[in-house]
């Protein structure tokens, strides 16, 4: 059978190649496949990278190691993300209704100012905003520009399921999830969130959850160009039960 495989960020540096199709026993998995890349990779394009944290992708679902992949599939390779592919998304009760969950990949600049006033309606008691924003240097080094890139269709299906998530744990009332792709200059807006509520306590801490989960689970990446040097921003490793092990990793290598 064949597989699809679509590496991002350093992993796609790695591998040489953006896009590149597998073929595969019958029966085989996400191990299977992923050892195969290992053993196969050309090592002389560019050096491996770490290899600890990474998750895996199919059909825009995160799989396990022994997830048994089928012919056509699209393989996803994701490396740490560092951190929105589709319109504003309409939460799918409510078929009428201003959106309650609104996520975005956009490559046009956040107009924060209109996104917020929007937001704003007649029970809500606060707006807690999060807007993050390029700056000039990092690790020590002068900054030039970034780039971000995602797998576009799992990002925004990741971002609306942070924001069902905490409108069900804090009790807000409307989220809207809103990041920029492509490449962005110094002071501009990479990530926009914005929280609607009738109590400011619970927006505060759904806004703080929604940002520290986008940039562990939702596959953005950032290339930050500085003026001595071009790197792939690191990030932490996907939680457990999302990256593949260590381990495993380590043995196939």
């Amino acid at each position: 059978m064949h597989v699809r495989v679509i590496p991002f960020g350093v992993l796609k540096e790695w591998l040489g190649s953006a896009a590149l199709t597998i073929e595969l026993p019958a029966g085989a998995t996400v191990r299977d496949l992923w050892s195969q890349l290992t053993h196969n990779s050309p090592t002389s394009v560019r050096p491996k990278p770490d290899l600890h944290g990474i998750a895996v992708g199919v059909n825009a679902e995160y799989a396990v190691a022994n997830h048994v992949l089928n012919e056509g599939d699209e393989v996803a390779l994701l490396p740490p993300v560092s951190g929105g592919a589709g319109p504003v998304e309409q939460a799918p009760d409510e078929p009428n209704a201003e959106p309650l969950v609104a996520v975005e990949l956009t490559r046009e600049p956040i107009d924060a100012q209109k996104i917020i006033s929007t937001a704003k309606q007649g029970e809500d008691g606060a707006v807690v905003v999060f807007d993050g924003i390029v700056r000039n240097h990092s690790r020590g080094c002068r900054t030039l520009y970034l780039d971000y890139e995602s797998y576009e269709e799992m990002a925004v299906r990741q971002m609306h399921e942070l924001g069902r998530k905490a409108r069900e744990r804090f009790s807000i009332r409307q989220v809207a999830i809103i990041h920029r792709l492509g490449r962005l200059e110094i002071g501009e807006s990479s990530i926009l969130i914005v929280v609607a509520s009738a109590h400011r306590g619970a927006a505060f801490e759904a806004c703080r959850w929604l940002i520290d989960s986008i940039k562990q689970t939702v596959p953005i990446w950032k290339k930050e160009t500085f003026a001595d040097g071009v790197v792939w921003a690191p990030g932490e490793p996907f939680p457990a039960g999302l990256a593949i092990d260590a381990a495993e990793a380590k043995r196939d290598v």
